[in-house]
Protein backbone atom coordinates (compact mmCIF):
# COMPACT_ATOMS: atom_id res chain seq x y z
CA UNK A 1 0.00 0.00 0.00
CA UNK A 2 1.41 3.39 -0.97
CA UNK A 3 0.65 6.72 0.75
CA UNK A 4 2.72 9.92 0.43
CA UNK A 5 5.18 8.08 -1.78
CA UNK A 6 6.03 5.54 0.95
CA UNK A 7 5.34 1.81 1.21
CA UNK A 8 4.70 0.88 4.81
CA UNK A 9 3.55 -2.23 6.64
CA UNK A 10 1.30 -1.82 9.67
CA UNK A 11 2.81 -4.30 12.12
CA UNK A 12 2.16 -2.55 15.42
CA UNK A 13 -0.01 -4.37 17.94
CA UNK A 14 -2.67 -1.79 18.76
CA UNK A 15 -2.99 -3.25 22.26
CA UNK A 16 0.53 -1.96 22.98
CA UNK A 17 -0.41 1.68 22.41
CA UNK A 18 -0.25 3.89 25.49
CA UNK A 19 -3.43 5.70 26.59
CA UNK A 20 -2.09 8.91 25.05
CA UNK A 21 -1.80 7.21 21.65
CA UNK A 22 -5.32 5.83 21.96
CA UNK A 23 -6.55 9.34 22.81
CA UNK A 24 -4.71 10.70 19.76
CA UNK A 25 -6.30 8.07 17.54
CA UNK A 26 -9.83 8.90 18.75
CA UNK A 27 -9.20 12.66 18.43
CA UNK A 28 -7.80 12.21 14.92
CA UNK A 29 -10.74 10.04 13.94
CA UNK A 30 -13.27 12.57 15.28
CA UNK A 31 -11.51 15.33 13.37
CA UNK A 32 -11.57 13.37 10.12
CA UNK A 33 -15.28 12.65 10.56
CA UNK A 34 -15.94 16.35 11.12
CA UNK A 35 -14.07 17.14 7.89
CA UNK A 36 -15.52 14.36 5.73
CA UNK A 37 -19.22 14.28 6.60
CA UNK A 38 -21.36 12.59 9.23
CA UNK A 39 -20.30 9.54 11.26
CA UNK A 40 -23.10 7.51 9.68
CA UNK A 41 -21.76 8.29 6.20
CA UNK A 42 -18.23 7.25 7.18
CA UNK A 43 -19.48 4.01 8.78
CA UNK A 44 -21.59 3.18 5.75
CA UNK A 45 -18.80 3.79 3.25
CA UNK A 46 -16.12 2.10 5.36
CA UNK A 47 -18.56 -0.74 6.23
CA UNK A 48 -17.90 -0.58 9.97
CA UNK A 49 -20.56 -1.14 12.65
CA UNK A 50 -21.80 2.22 13.94
CA UNK A 51 -21.90 1.12 17.60
CA UNK A 52 -18.34 -0.15 17.43
CA UNK A 53 -17.22 2.98 15.57
CA UNK A 54 -18.65 5.15 18.37
CA UNK A 55 -16.38 3.31 20.81
CA UNK A 56 -13.40 4.18 18.61
CA UNK A 57 -14.47 7.83 18.59
CA UNK A 58 -14.76 7.92 22.39
CA UNK A 59 -11.44 6.17 22.95
CA UNK A 60 -13.07 3.31 24.83
CA UNK A 61 -11.90 0.73 22.28
CA UNK A 62 -9.00 0.55 19.85
CA UNK A 63 -9.80 -1.01 16.46
CA UNK A 64 -8.19 -4.24 15.42
CA UNK A 65 -5.24 -3.87 12.99
CA UNK A 66 -7.61 -4.88 10.17
CA UNK A 67 -10.12 -2.15 11.08
CA UNK A 68 -7.37 0.43 11.56
CA UNK A 69 -6.26 -0.29 8.00
CA UNK A 70 -9.85 -0.10 6.70
CA UNK A 71 -10.33 3.29 8.38
CA UNK A 72 -6.96 4.59 7.19
CA UNK A 73 -7.67 3.41 3.63
CA UNK A 74 -11.06 5.13 3.71
CA UNK A 75 -9.40 8.48 4.44
CA UNK A 76 -6.40 7.88 2.19
CA UNK A 77 -3.89 7.81 5.08
CA UNK A 78 -1.40 5.35 6.54
CA UNK A 79 -2.40 3.40 9.67
CA UNK A 80 0.63 4.82 11.50
CA UNK A 81 -0.50 8.37 10.79
CA UNK A 82 -3.83 7.69 12.48
CA UNK A 83 -1.96 7.34 15.82
CA UNK A 84 0.21 10.46 15.44
CA UNK A 85 -0.06 13.30 17.94
CA UNK A 86 -3.26 15.21 17.36
CA UNK A 87 -1.70 18.66 16.91
CA UNK A 88 0.76 17.28 14.36
CA UNK A 89 -2.07 15.41 12.66
CA UNK A 90 -4.20 18.56 12.34
CA UNK A 91 -1.24 20.53 11.02
CA UNK A 92 -0.69 17.92 8.32
CA UNK A 93 -4.35 17.72 7.37
CA UNK A 94 -5.08 21.45 7.52
CA UNK A 95 -1.82 23.03 6.50
CA UNK A 96 -1.00 26.55 7.63
CA UNK A 97 -0.06 28.67 4.63
CA UNK A 98 -0.89 31.96 6.34
CA UNK A 99 1.67 31.64 9.12
CA UNK A 100 4.23 30.40 6.63
CA UNK A 101 3.66 33.33 4.30
CA UNK A 102 3.77 35.82 7.18
CA UNK A 103 7.15 34.46 8.19
CA UNK A 104 8.38 34.58 4.60
CA UNK A 105 7.45 38.25 4.30
CA UNK A 106 9.84 39.03 7.16
CA UNK A 107 12.80 37.59 5.26
CA UNK A 108 15.14 40.22 3.70
CA UNK A 109 15.05 38.52 0.30
CA UNK A 110 11.24 38.54 0.20
CA UNK A 111 11.10 42.16 1.35
CA UNK A 112 13.50 43.07 -1.45
CA UNK A 113 11.30 41.23 -3.94
CA UNK A 114 8.19 43.08 -2.74
CA UNK A 115 10.09 46.40 -3.02
CA UNK A 116 10.86 45.52 -6.64
CA UNK A 117 7.19 44.85 -7.32
CA UNK A 118 6.26 48.17 -5.73
CA UNK A 119 8.58 49.91 -8.19
CA UNK A 120 6.35 49.07 -11.19
CA UNK A 121 4.65 51.95 -12.98
CA UNK A 122 1.35 52.85 -11.33
CA UNK A 123 -0.26 53.34 -14.74
CA UNK A 124 0.22 49.63 -15.42
CA UNK A 125 -1.23 48.72 -12.05
CA UNK A 126 -4.22 51.05 -12.40
CA UNK A 127 -5.23 49.42 -15.67
CA UNK A 128 -5.62 46.09 -13.86
CA UNK A 129 -7.87 47.30 -11.02
CA UNK A 130 -11.50 46.19 -10.95
CA UNK A 131 -13.84 43.20 -10.94
CA UNK A 132 -13.57 40.23 -13.29
CA UNK A 133 -15.33 36.96 -14.03
CA UNK A 134 -12.69 34.26 -13.59
CA UNK A 135 -13.16 31.08 -15.68
CA UNK A 136 -11.45 27.70 -15.66
CA UNK A 137 -12.41 24.05 -15.77
CA UNK A 138 -13.41 22.81 -12.34
CA UNK A 139 -11.18 20.37 -10.46
CA UNK A 140 -14.19 19.38 -8.32
CA UNK A 141 -17.08 19.10 -10.80
CA UNK A 142 -15.89 17.21 -13.93
CA UNK A 143 -16.61 18.80 -17.31
CA UNK A 144 -17.89 21.99 -15.69
CA UNK A 145 -16.47 25.48 -16.12
CA UNK A 146 -16.12 27.38 -12.86
CA UNK A 147 -17.03 31.08 -12.94
CA UNK A 148 -15.64 32.88 -9.89
CA UNK A 149 -16.05 36.51 -8.80
CA UNK A 150 -12.56 38.04 -8.92
CA UNK A 151 -11.33 41.49 -7.86
CA UNK A 152 -7.96 43.29 -8.10
CA UNK A 153 -7.49 46.21 -5.73
CA UNK A 154 -4.65 48.31 -4.35
CA UNK A 155 -3.26 47.05 -1.06
CA UNK A 156 -1.02 48.92 1.41
CA UNK A 157 2.20 47.96 -0.36
CA UNK A 158 1.29 46.22 -3.65
CA UNK A 159 -1.68 45.03 -5.68
CA UNK A 160 -3.88 42.45 -4.02
CA UNK A 161 -6.76 40.31 -5.22
CA UNK A 162 -9.65 38.34 -3.80
CA UNK A 163 -12.08 35.92 -5.40
CA UNK A 164 -14.94 33.67 -4.42
CA UNK A 165 -15.86 30.27 -5.88
CA UNK A 166 -19.33 28.81 -5.37
CA UNK A 167 -20.34 25.27 -6.27
CA UNK A 168 -24.08 24.53 -6.50
CA UNK A 169 -25.58 21.40 -5.00
CA UNK A 170 -25.93 18.68 -7.66
CA UNK A 171 -29.39 17.67 -6.49
CA UNK A 172 -30.62 21.18 -5.63
CA UNK A 173 -28.86 23.68 -7.90
CA UNK A 174 -30.52 26.60 -6.13
CA UNK A 175 -28.47 25.71 -3.04
CA UNK A 176 -24.70 26.13 -2.62
CA UNK A 177 -22.73 23.01 -1.69
CA UNK A 178 -19.26 24.58 -1.35
CA UNK A 179 -17.84 28.09 -1.10
CA UNK A 180 -14.13 28.85 -1.30
CA UNK A 181 -12.60 32.29 -0.70
CA UNK A 182 -9.11 33.29 -1.80
CA UNK A 183 -6.90 36.30 -1.00
CA UNK A 184 -3.53 37.05 -2.52
CA UNK A 185 -1.13 39.32 -4.37
CA UNK A 186 -0.74 40.49 -7.97
CA UNK A 187 2.64 41.26 -9.54
CA UNK A 188 2.85 42.83 -13.05
CA UNK A 189 6.34 41.96 -14.34
CA UNK A 190 7.60 42.44 -17.91
CA UNK A 191 4.19 42.32 -19.56
CA UNK A 192 2.93 39.37 -17.50
CA UNK A 193 0.74 39.26 -14.41
CA UNK A 194 1.78 36.84 -11.66
CA UNK A 195 -0.62 35.90 -8.88
CA UNK A 196 -0.31 33.91 -5.66
CA UNK A 197 -3.16 33.40 -3.23
CA UNK A 198 -4.40 31.38 -0.29
CA UNK A 199 -7.80 29.87 0.40
CA UNK A 200 -8.96 31.78 3.48
CA UNK A 201 -12.11 29.91 4.58
CA UNK A 202 -10.62 26.45 5.20
CA UNK A 203 -7.00 27.65 4.90
CA UNK A 204 -5.97 24.56 3.00
CA UNK A 205 -4.92 25.59 -0.51
CA UNK A 206 -2.42 27.80 -2.34
CA UNK A 207 -2.73 28.71 -6.04
CA UNK A 208 -0.42 30.40 -8.53
CA UNK A 209 -1.24 32.07 -11.83
CA UNK A 210 0.57 33.55 -14.83
CA UNK A 211 -1.57 35.77 -17.07
CA UNK A 212 -1.23 38.12 -20.02
CA UNK A 213 -3.60 40.91 -21.02
CA UNK A 214 -5.63 40.54 -24.23
CA UNK A 215 -7.84 43.33 -25.58
CA UNK A 216 -10.39 42.68 -28.34
CA UNK A 217 -13.27 44.86 -29.46
CA UNK A 218 -12.88 47.11 -26.40
CA UNK A 219 -13.36 44.06 -24.14
CA UNK A 220 -10.63 43.33 -21.63
CA UNK A 221 -9.42 39.78 -21.01
CA UNK A 222 -6.51 38.15 -19.24
CA UNK A 223 -5.55 34.61 -20.22
CA UNK A 224 -3.03 32.24 -18.76
CA UNK A 225 -2.48 29.23 -16.53
CA UNK A 226 -3.36 28.58 -12.90
CA UNK A 227 -2.02 25.85 -10.63
CA UNK A 228 -3.19 24.88 -7.18
CA UNK A 229 -1.97 22.63 -4.42
CA UNK A 230 -3.89 21.75 -1.28
CA UNK A 231 -2.56 21.17 2.21
CA UNK A 232 -4.83 18.17 2.70
CA UNK A 233 -4.80 14.70 1.18
CA UNK A 234 -8.44 15.07 0.14
CA UNK A 235 -7.87 17.43 -2.81
CA UNK A 236 -5.51 16.73 -5.68
CA UNK A 237 -3.13 19.39 -7.00
CA UNK A 238 -4.16 20.67 -10.42
CA UNK A 239 -3.13 22.89 -13.31
CA UNK A 240 -5.37 24.33 -16.02
CA UNK A 241 -6.00 27.27 -18.33
CA UNK A 242 -7.68 30.29 -16.78
CA UNK A 243 -9.33 33.38 -18.30
CA UNK A 244 -10.42 36.65 -16.68
CA UNK A 245 -13.08 38.89 -18.23
CA UNK A 246 -13.28 42.48 -16.96
CA UNK A 247 -16.74 43.42 -15.65
CA UNK A 248 -16.55 46.79 -13.92
CA UNK A 249 -14.43 49.11 -11.79
CA UNK A 250 -14.51 49.06 -8.00
CA UNK A 251 -14.86 46.11 -5.65
CA UNK A 252 -16.99 42.97 -5.52
CA UNK A 253 -20.74 43.43 -5.10
CA UNK A 254 -23.49 41.05 -4.04
CA UNK A 255 -24.49 40.69 -7.70
CA UNK A 256 -20.93 39.64 -8.55
CA UNK A 257 -20.99 37.01 -5.81
CA UNK A 258 -24.39 35.69 -6.94
CA UNK A 259 -22.91 35.31 -10.42
CA UNK A 260 -20.28 32.86 -9.16
CA UNK A 261 -21.23 29.28 -10.07
CA UNK A 262 -20.37 26.31 -12.29
CA UNK A 263 -21.52 26.23 -15.92
CA UNK A 264 -21.85 23.74 -18.74
CA UNK A 265 -18.99 23.95 -21.22
CA UNK A 266 -21.34 25.21 -23.95
CA UNK A 267 -23.10 27.83 -21.79
CA UNK A 268 -23.58 30.93 -23.97
CA UNK A 269 -23.18 33.27 -21.00
CA UNK A 270 -19.46 32.48 -21.19
CA UNK A 271 -17.82 34.99 -23.56
CA UNK A 272 -16.84 33.53 -26.92
CA UNK A 273 -13.21 34.55 -26.37
CA UNK A 274 -13.13 32.63 -23.11
CA UNK A 275 -14.71 29.51 -24.62
CA UNK A 276 -12.23 29.58 -27.49
CA UNK A 277 -9.29 29.92 -25.11
CA UNK A 278 -10.41 27.20 -22.68
CA UNK A 279 -11.32 24.84 -25.51
CA UNK A 280 -14.15 22.34 -25.77
CA UNK A 281 -12.33 19.58 -23.86
CA UNK A 282 -11.29 19.95 -20.20
CA UNK A 283 -7.54 20.47 -20.07
CA UNK A 284 -7.33 19.88 -16.32
CA UNK A 285 -4.01 18.29 -15.31
CA UNK A 286 -4.47 16.22 -12.14
CA UNK A 287 -2.06 13.55 -10.86
CA UNK A 288 -3.41 10.02 -11.23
Amino acid sequence: MTHFGMVMEFKVDVQEFRPAKIADFSANLRYLCDQRGSVSQVCRKAKINRQQFNKYLSGRHVPSPANVRIIADHFGLTPELMFSEHLDFRALIDGNFFDTFSRLRQQPQVQAFISTLMGNAESVEDSLLGVYDRYHYSSIYPRKILRAAFCIYRGPDLLQHAYVERFPNYDRPEQTAYTFKYHGFVAPIEGRIFTVDFESAQRNEMTFGILSVVQRNSKRFMCGITSGIAATMFRQPFSTRVALHFRHEGILTKDDLRNATTLDMSDLSIPREVREYLGDKPDMIIPS
